[in-house]
């Protein structure tokens, strides 16, 4: 764990919104469902695609993970077997993504995770490996979704992460190995453009200006970030795992969590 001197920590206690140094579009691993509330039982289709949603931008070459699975009630579930590898086209390329499926029968939250190899960025010359979660429910029973999954890197909601208000606010812990982490640096995605089968669909608003949007944890970990409309909504906390080297380069071991806004009806 990680502390920011004290000037740092007091401006970091009410965390906002803010631009990087550099504008530069978010890499993010997306578990995509189209829906997280699940209206019957069934086996729900989802896509693991590491790709840049909102601008449709660059799509990374994604290798089979290391780990697909889900929690729900507390008992783990391993989904590897459900992973089929599909082209995934966006607007500037196609690359390798999965496609797989989680069973939904019981009422209550169902947490996916994916642990995925690590990525080489060539432009930054170093890896990546994001930690990836979202969470579904039916019959609006929660029961998993407050639970620390106990990943390298992970971000903990504080707020119930499927049916977040448009307009409202989401916080979220972030964890390195169980342990709270201040000052780490979180971007903020928004699914501008959708999955439509093996393709993206066409961005339904713009990134904003200079780049991916940032906000830092305080120092019990915990950050807050308005969300400004309905859709996915994504949140990635950058080389907060243990592990920093792989294969001689270094190493960002990423959390990233998926939510699900709505408006009010």
């Amino acid at each position: 764990m990680s502390f920011l001197p004290s000037r740092w920590h007091r401006a970091l206690l009410g965390a906002s919104l803010a631009l990087p140094a550099t504008p530069a579009p978010a890499h993010f691993l997306l578990e995509y469902t189209a829906e997280t509330i699940i209206a019957r039982p069934g086996e729900v289709p989802v896509s693991l695609i590491f790709w840049h949603p909102w601008q449709n931008g660059y799509v990374m070459e994604m290798a089979r993970p290391r780990a697909f699975y889900m929690i729900h009630r507390g008992d783990r579930t391993d989904l590897m077997d459900t992973l089929e590898p599909f082209a995934f086209a966006g607007a500037e390329n196609t690359a390798t993504a999965w496609r797989g499926s989680v069973p939904v029968r019981r009422s209550g939250d169902y947490v996916l995770v994916t642990e995925p190899e690590s990525y080489y960025e060539q432009s930054e010359d170093k890896f990546i490996q994001q930690f990836a979660k979202v969470v579904l429910n039916r019959s609006t029973l929660p029961t998993d979704w407050t639970d620390p999954v106990g990943l390298p890197a992970e971000i903990v909601p504080l707020t119930k992460p499927y049916n977040v208000l448009a307009g409202g606010s989401f916080t979220g812990r972030v964890l390195a190995d169980g342990q709270p982490v201040a000052g780490a640096e979180i971007e903020v995605e928004f699914m501008a453009a959708l999955p439509e089968g093996d393709r993206a669909g066409a961005p339904s608003v713009k990134p904003p200006p200079g780049g991916a949007m940032v906000v830092l944890s305080d120092a019990d970990g915990v950050f807050t970030v308005t969300v400004p409309r309905a859709g996915h909504w994504g949140f990635a906390a950058l080389a907060i795992g243990p592990v920093t080297e792989h294969q001689g380069k270094p190493l960002s071991q990423d959390a990233v969590l998926w939510i699900r806004a709505w408006d009010l009806e």
